[in-house]
């Protein structure tokens, strides 16, 4: 497998034109894209090109592999990145391995990494968590998973969805939580937006276009302490008791605690529901 630019193509590794000009078998995420990027590099593929995309992902797999053990060199790219990273390119290393064929790859450009790089957040830990769920219920559930996750997250997003993810991730991570949009990754509009989630979602719901990578900071380290639930209610409520409103109240407790919104909430109602 290779990897391929993300956006400008003079990031093409030069081993990556002689696998190209060299393959018995190039299978790609898209005939087209691999057209116009063997165009630019000026290569010109002497080996059969064949679509491998998550449509026949299953189905050509097989042939692929049978390839492989004719002895046939087989080149697999997608359209932009690392095959296998939410793009195709799983299945048939898996089987692969499976039939103890040799697999390798060609190094190439990363949105993952070249996001985590132009961040400014911590890169020392980190998990990809890749595209969210579509539906918001399904997506608030995946986000919940993950907010008391230490390590920096990062996440591919489309545009039209970006605004939606953003509110979502405030919601359940604290919109406070620092962040960074990376929009068009070495492309001529190339763009970094820094900020808390909340703020990114205000400013994503005018619109952005694009390739989109979301880099989000890790849950805060409590440190020491350990706050149970009865104390949280108890700190909500002494809050509520000065004047404050009870939102602005949970939202303070859970920062104090380093602890998600959701779980001093979730606190408060079970309390207010067993009668506390």
């Amino acid at each position: 497998m290779a990897g391929t630019p993300i956006g400008d193509v003079k990031d093409a590794p030069p081993r990556l034109v002689e696998e190209l000009a060299g393959a018995d078998v190039i299978a790609a995420e898209d005939t087209r894209r691999l057209k116009r990027l063997t165009q630019a590099l000026d290569v010109q593929p002497t080996g059969r090109v064949v679509s491998y995309f998550e449509g026949n992902e299953a189905a050509r797999t097989p042939e692929l592999v049978e390839a492989l053990l004719a002895g046939s060199r087989v080149l697999l790219v997608t359209d932009a990145g690392m095959p296998s990273v939410s793009d195709p390119g799983y299945r048939l290393v898996a089987a692969a391995v499976e039939k103890d064929v040799k697999v390798t790859a060609v190094p190439g450009p990363s949105a993952v990494l070249t996001a985590l790089a132009l961040s400014g957040l911590p890169v020392d830990r980190f998990c990809f968590e890749g595209f969210l769920p579509r539906k918001a219920g399904e997506r608030l559930s995946r986000l919940r998973e993950v907010e008391r996750e230490r390590r920096t997250l990062v996440y591919f997003e489309a545009p039209h969805r970006l605004d939606d993810t953003l509110a979502a991730m405030a919601e359940v991570l604290g919109g406070d939580r620092r962040a960074a949009v990376c929009r068009e990754l070495t492309k001529t509009y190339e763009e970094v937006k820094r900020g808390g989630l909340a703020e990114l979602a205000a400013w994503a719901a005018e619109g952005v276009r694009g390739e989109i990578t979301v880099v989000v900071e890790g849950a805060p380290d409590k440190g020491a302490e350990e706050v149970d639930a009865a104390e949280l209610v108890r700190r909500v409520r002494v809050r509520e008791e000065a004047g404050e409103r009870r939102k602005e109240a949970i939202a303070a407790v859970a920062a104090e605690a380093g602890l998600p919104k959701r779980e001093v909430f979730d606190a408060v109602v079970a309390a207010k529901n067993a009668g506390a």
